[in-house]
């Protein structure tokens, strides 16, 4: 694992530390919690398949 890998992993678990608590404040019921989190998944999931076909 190079440099070029440690540095940007470093920085997402920075930015996931500053913005985990109002994301977890801002989503009290669950209901809302698991929308949220399920429009997430789906954000971040597009975004891998589409960048995995880019760069194929």
């Amino acid at each position: 694992m190079g440099l070029e890998q440690i540095i940007p992993a470093i920085f997402l678990i920075a930015v996931l530390i500053l913005v985990l608590p109002g994301f977890l404040s801002s989503n009290s019921n669950s209901k809302q919690f698991f929308k949220n989190l399920f429009i997430w998944s789906v954000i971040v999931i597009s975004i891998v398949v589409v960048l995995n076909l880019i760069f194929k």
